[in-house]
């Protein structure tokens, strides 16, 4: 995923360790922390914050939530210069909005704090929403909206994730538990050949996480 250009100066506590410098040209820029480069394109701290903040990475719950969202955003960046090369149509104007609403709606109150932090604006979030658009388009062109499984393994996703299947201690019969199983062995089908997919191109890129800064 592309970084967000900061315009900002002033950082909330999320960054203080930003350091602020003077172009030639008199404008006031950021120099932050990298966490990764993506064939030598940059992905920051802020990026990171901004990314948690919108709902754009899963991160567990307890401990420092950067490196994961960190590897979210490498493969993220990834499919991004996937979608650059082939192209899928266009999302519209109106799933754009719709998109950049329910992104708005995650942050809730905490708009002007996010913005602050991390330099994400209005034309950004649209960006982002943009994006958003594109590789779900893209994925779903290339690896459909839900692959085709056989019997044996719907029965196998039944027996090894009986839990989802079990009411107040009782396990369901297989017969009535079949068609959920069913949808969720081939989302777990699809998720899997996406993540080889990703292995694939992380394998093929240039990708470098910098030091830490002590």
């Amino acid at each position: 995923m592309p970084c967000w250009r900061t315009r900002v100066v002033v950082r909330s506590a999320l960054c203080v360790a930003c350091l602020v410098w003077w172009s030639p040209l008199g404008a006031q820029q950021l120099l932050e922390r990298v966490v990764a480069r993506v064939n030598g394109i940059p992905i920051t701290l802020s990026d990171v914050n901004a990314a948690m903040a919108l709902g754009l990475v899963d991160v567990p719950s307890g401990g420092d939530p950067v490196p994961a969202a960190t590897a979210q955003l490498v493969d993220r960046q990834l499919m991004l210069a996937e979608v650059a090369r082939f192209a899928p149509p266009e999302p519209d104007s109106a799933a754009i909005d719709a998109e950049v609403g329910r992104r708005k709606a995650r942050i809730g109150t905490r708009w002007n704090e996010v913005t602050t932090a991390t330099g994400l604006d209005e034309e950004r979030l649209r960006e982002i929403a943009r994006e958003v658009l594109l590789i779900q388009s893209y994925l779903d062109d290339r690896f459909g909206l839900a692959q085709q499984v056989g019997d044996a393994e719907v029965e196998r996703y039944y027996s090894t994730h009986a839990a989802e299947f079990t009411r107040n201690g009782t396990l369901m019969p297989f017969e009535e538990a079949e068609p959920v199983a069913r949808t969720r062995a081939a989302a777990q089908r699809r998720s899997a050949t996406i993540a080889q997919w990703l292995h694939d191109l992380y394998a093929r890129a240039e990708v470098v996480f910098p030091p830490k800064r002590s």
